[in-house]
C-alpha cells in the first residue's frame, strides 16, 4: 500500500472507530426514562353477563339495606348518614336501596394526579393503567442482607429504584415500613423521600388523620397552598375492614383527603373464606356493598371528591390458613369487580405482582404473571403492588422489584394492540423478500429492528456457552446486578432550594413537637 493510500485510509478507520465509540457511549449512557401511563387499545375481558351483573348489584343493595355497614367510633359519620336518609341503629348504618348508588354518581369518572414534574402527571380512569410499586411490607430482602426489618435507607433505595424504572408511572407510598424511625414520625420521612428523591406522583399517609393532615400540608409546601384542592396531588389507600366495617382511623384519613380534594382508593381487604364468602359471586356481592358505602361516604364529605373503586382479594389455603395468590378465583373476582366499577363509571384499582413465595423464584413468577395479566385485561386503572411484592406482602424484595418492573414493559406492549398502519402491515417487506428469502436484511427490518420487539433489560438471552462463561447467573443474580447498577447510576431530580428548605423545616418542627412512639 502506498503512503498516499495509507493516508487516505486513516480517516476512514478513524470515522469507523468514532462511530463505534459513539454507539457504545449511547448504549452505556445513564438514561432516566419514564414511559407514559398505559392507554389501552385492547378490549376488557368481561366475565359476567348482564343477568349476572344485575343479580350481584341487587344482592349488594340487599346487604346494604338489611345487614348494613358498621361505622365504628365515628359519631360524626353516623350523623352525616342520618342527614342523608340512612337508617342508623347504634353504629350500624342501613342504606335504603339506591341511596349509595345515587351518592356515588357525583364521583368523577377520571381525574388527573399531578406530579412535581408535569411530564409525569397521570390520568386515572377510562382506558388508562397507572402502575405503582409494592405497599406496606415491614420486611425487605436482598441477596446481600437477606430477610430483615426495613430501614429508612431501604425505603430510600426502593424510591430510587422506582424513579429509575422506565415502566413504573408512580412512586407509590409505604414501599416498606422503615422500622428504625418512630411510628408516629416515619410518615414524615417517607413523604419527604417521595417528594425529593423522585419526581413521579406519590401517595399520602393514612395511618392516622393527623398524618393525612401532614401529607396535605407537605403538599402545600411542594406545590403551593393555592393549588392543593383545585388539583389532586395524592392518591391514597383507604382499606375497609372486611366484612362491612369502616374504622375511625381509616375514615379519619378519608375525611381529611376528601375535604382537601385529594384522591382515595376505597378498597376492601378481603381474604376469601375468612373475610368474605368462599364463592366468587358472594365475594363480589360483599365487595360491591363495601365499596359503594365507602365511596358514598366520600361524596357526603365532599361531592366530586376523586375516588377509586378498589378491590384487593385473595383466596385462602384451607389447610394452612395462609393467603394464596395468582389463583383462578382471584382473577374471576378481579374481572367481575372491574365490570361493576365500570357500571358505576368509576376508576378501578386491583392487581399487582402478588405472590406467596419466599423468594423471587418460579412460584413468584407464575403467581405474579397470572395477576398482572388479569389486571391488564380486567380494566384496572390503578395497579398498586405492581413490583416488589414477596411473601404475601410481608416483604419488599429488591431483586423482585427489578424483575417485576422490567416485566411491566410487557403490559405496555400488549396494551398497544396490533399496529395496522401501512408500516405495520409490512406489505413492502413481503414483496421485497418473496418466496424462500429471509427478512433479516430487507429494508422494512432495517427500519424497524430497534423497536419491533419488546426486550427485557434484565433477563438473559445469551447462548449457553456465553452464559456459562459469564458465571451461570440465575434471574435473582441478574436482578441483583441490575439493581446495584440502577442505584449507582441514580441521579436525584432537581428541586427548588426554597421548597426543599420548607420541607426540611416542616419535618423537623413536626418531629420535635412530640416524643417518639414505637408502639
Amino acid at each position: 500500500m502506498s503512503d498516499s493510500a495509507s493516508n487516505n485510509a486513516r480517516p476512514t478507520r478513524s470515522r469507523r472507530s468514532g462511530g463505534g465509540a459513539a454507539r457504545r457511549a449511547e448504549r452505556t449512557a445513564v438514561r432516566i426514562e419514564c414511559a407514559p401511563y398505559i392507554q389501552r387499545r385492547v378490549p376488557n375481558f368481561d366475565i359476567l353477563d348482564e343477568e349476572g351483573l344485575q343479580l350481584i348489584e341487587k344482592n349488594a343493595e340487599t346487604v346494604l339495606e338489611e345487614t348494613g355497614v358498621a361505622f365504628v367510633d365515628n359519631p360524626a359519620a353516623l350523623e352525616l348518614w342520618k342527614e342523608a336518609g340512612a337508617d342508623v341503629r347504634g353504629e350500624r348504618v342501613h342504606l335504603p336501596r339506591g341511596l349509595a348508588r345515587k351518592l356515588c354518581a357525583t364521583a368523577p369518572a377520571t381525574y388527573t394526579q399531578h406530579a412535581r414534574n408535569p411530564e409525569r402527571n397521570v390520568e386515572i380512569g377510562g382506558k388508562s393503567l397507572v402502575l405503582a410499586p409494592v405497599y406496606g411490607p415491614p420486611f425487605v430482602r436482598d441477596m446481600e442482607g437477606g430477610r430483615r426489618y426495613a430501614t429508612l435507607e431501604d425505603f430510600n433505595s426502593l424510591v430510587k429504584l422506582g424513579y429509575m424504572s422506565k415502566w413504573l408511572h408512580h412512586s407509590g407510598g409505604t414501599v416498606c415500613e422503615p422500622t428504625d424511625v418512630a411510628v408516629n414520625k416515619r410518615h414524615l420521612d417517607m413523604l419527604k423521600s417521595h417528594m425529593t428523591l423522585s419526581d413521579k406522583p406519590f401517595m399520602g399517609s393514612v395511618t392516622e388523620a393527623v398524618r393525612a393532615e401532614d401529607s396535605v400540608e407537605m403538599c402545600k409546601i411542594l406545590f403551593g397552598e393555592e393549588n392543593v384542592g383545585p388539583n389532586c396531588y395524592m392518591t391514597s389507600l383507604i382499606n375497609i375492614n372486611s366484612p362491612l366495617t369502616f374504622d375511625a382511623v381509616m375514615m379519619g384519613s378519608l375525611e381529611v383527603y376528601a375535604r382537601a380534594g385529594q384522591a382515595c382508593i376505597i378498597s376492601p381487604f378481603i381474604v376469601g373464606g375468612a373475610m368474605a364468602p368462599v364463592s366468587v359471586a358472594g365475594t363480589l356481592t360483599q365487595l360491591l356493598a363495601e365499596v359503594m358505602a365507602g365511596i358514598a361516604y366520600s361524596q357526603l364529605l365532599k361531592p366530586g371528591a376523586p375516588v377509586v373503586f378498589g378491590a384487593f382479594v385473595t383466596s385462602i389455603d384451607m389447610n394452612s390458613g395462609a393467603p394464596t395468590f395468582g389463583t383462578p378465583e382471584a382473577s374471576k373476582i378481579l374481572y367481575g369487580a372491574g365490570q361493576l366499577a365500570r357500571r358505576l363509571n368509576l376508576p378501578f384499582r386491583s392487581g399487582g405482582a402478588l405472590c406467596g413465595s419466599k423468594l423471587p423464584d418460579a412460584q413468584a413468577a407464575y403467581e405474579t404473571s397470572n395477576t398482572l395479566n388479569a389486571a391488564l385485561l380486567g380494566g384496572v386503572n390503578f395497579m398498586l403492588h405492581a413490583c416488589g411484592w414477596l411473601e404475601g406482602g410481608l416483604v419488599s424484595s429488591m431483586e423482585k422489584f427489578v424483575l417485576d418492573a422490567d416485566q411491566l414493559g410487557v403490559l405496555h406492549a400488549v396494551a398497544e394492540g396490533v399496529d395496522l398502519s401501512e408500516n405495520g402491515q409490512a406489505m413492502d417487506a413481503i414483496r421485497e423478500v418473496g418466496p424462500g428469502g429471509h427478512y433479516l436484511g430487507c429494508q422494512h427490518t432495517q427500519n424497524n429492528f430497534k423497536s419491533a420487539f419488546w426486550r427485557s433489560e434484565v433477563l438473559d438471552y445469551r447462548p449457553y456457552e456465553t452464559w456459562v462463561d459469564g458465571g451461570r447467573p440465575d434471574s435473582m443474580q441478574l436482578a441483583n446486578a441490575k439493581m446495584r447498577k440502577m442505584l449507582s447510576d441514580y441521579v436525584q431530580p432537581a428541586m427548588d432550594p426554597g421548597i426543599l428548605e420548607g420541607l426540611n423545616d416542616y419535618v423537623a418542627r413536626r418531629k420535635a413537637s412530640e416524643p417518639d412512639a414505637f408502639g
